[in-house]
């Protein structure tokens, strides 16, 4: 009966515009209807031994055992369909038997038994989750309780980090972790501090943030594995790493110095990379050049003894005309130097002056007139003279003899 019959709350003979008095409905009538409409449902319109059924007084035993066995089945269909579950791609579903480990199912559809028997989890393996260490959100969000860390050369370092995990191992996930972020974030902390511990300053903020990174992970992976908590660390990523505020312009000044060192070193180097190959050049030229002249002088030396053999060897044959010729040879050097002879004659008080140079000019003048006439002419032809008797040693002799007997 619907609520905006017209007769509810009426009796069921007087129609929509009778008197009587209101009241509720008749809940005899109701529980007959209901009754009359299962019968109907599953097909039993007639009683046990082929009567008619009742249309009216109260429902019978028949009938109310009827109905009470089908909402025993409606009950307990919807309460075995309810040990369905779905397991996606990418998870594991972990079923519990009075809320210990029983199985560990893949993805698709599946069934338990239903609650209170067993229930079930789902875990997510693809997931990958970020603890955020030292700040929250972004790296102003100081939380200065985890990021203030003390180093080895007793500084203090102002740390903010990101930590990536992955779940590894379904069962210790869900059964040895109450709180697996936690455990995460404190197993994150322990290990960051004992590597920036042994760390010093210069290398956390300029040189060597990828190594303690990747230190940190490895320790923490250790750490976590340890006590089985089923994590697997993906990556671990320095976000900031700076001195403490209160100290900030000290650092920012010490900085600068060592950025002025830096530059006057590299100066200096590329100074003396311009001076080194240059003196390095420098010393190999005089290498060189003092190896030649040692060849040299070796070379003019043992020419000079060679030649004094061969002098020694000719003196030995004639002595005179050795020493003749070693003098003559003599004077043709100091002459070659020097352009005026001033002679002193025996027996007078009178100077003799040799003009060489004019006489030079004058034999270079005759020369090129020579070669000139020559070029001009063609050349007669050569007559044999007859050598005077003697040959030409007695004719240097007597010249020789003639010079001295002038003077």
């Amino acid at each position: 009966m619907s609520l905006n019959d017209p007769n509810w709350g009426r009796g069921g003979s007087r129609g929509p515009q009778g008197g009587g008095k209101q009241g509720p409905p008749d809940l005899d009538e109701l529980w007959r209807n209901f009754n009359r409409k299962l019968t109907d449902l599953f097909g039993r319109r007639g009683g046990g031994n082929g009567e008619p059924p009742t249309s009216g007084g109260g429902p019978n035993s028949a009938q109310i055992g009827g109905g009470a066995g089908i909402l025993a089945a409606l009950v307990l269909v919807v309460w075995l369909a309810s040990g369905f579950y779905i397991v996606v791609e990418g998870t594991r579903g972990v079923v519990l038997t009075f809320g210990k480990f029983a199985d560990e199912t893949n993805s698709g559809l599946r069934w338990r038994m239903p609650w209170p028997i067993q229930s079930h989890e789902i875990v997510n393996l693809s997931q990958v989750r970020t603890l955020e260490i030292g700040y929250r959100n972004t790296v102003k969000t100081k939380v200065l309780k985890e990021s203030l860390m003390l180093t080895d050369d007793e500084n203090i370092v102002d740390l903010q980090f990101a930590v990536q995990y992955t779940v590894k191992d379904v069962r210790d996930y869900v059964f040895n972790n109450k709180r697996p972020d936690e455990a995460v974030m404190q197993a994150a902390e322990t290990a960051a501090r004992e590597i920036i511990g042994k760390s010093r300053m210069d290398q956390i903020l300029y040189e060597s943030r990828e190594e303690i990174a990747i230190k940190t992970r490895q320790l923490m992976q250790q750490v976590l594995d340890r006590y089985k908590t089923g994590v697997s660390i993906s990556n671990v990523t320095i976000q900031n790493a700076q001195p403490p505020e209160q100290v900030q312009a000290a650092f920012d000044d010490a900085v600068k110095a060592g950025q002025d060192r830096e530059r006057q070193k590299n100066e200096g180097q590329s100074y003396a990379n311009d001076v080194i190959p240059k003196a390095r050049g420098t010393a190999a030229r005089l290498m060189q050049e003092a190896e030649g002249y040692k060849q040299r002088v070796i070379a003019n030396a043992e020419g000079e003894a060679s030649r004094f053999k061969q002098v020694l060897a000719e003196y030995t044959k004639a002595p005179a005309v050795t020493r003749e010729r070693i003098y003559l040879d003599t004077l043709q050097q100091i002459f070659a130097s020097t352009s005026k002879v001033i002679t002193d004659t025996k027996g007078s008080g009178n100077l003799l002056y040799l003009p060489l140079d004019k006489l030079m000019q004058k034999g270079a003048n005759d020369t090129a007139a020579a070669e000139g006439a020559t070029i001009a002419k063609p050349a007669a032809p050569e007559v044999p003279v007859a050598a005077p008797e003697g040959g030409p040693r007695s004719r240097d002799s007597s010249l020789r003899n003639r010079e001295r007997g002038e003077r």
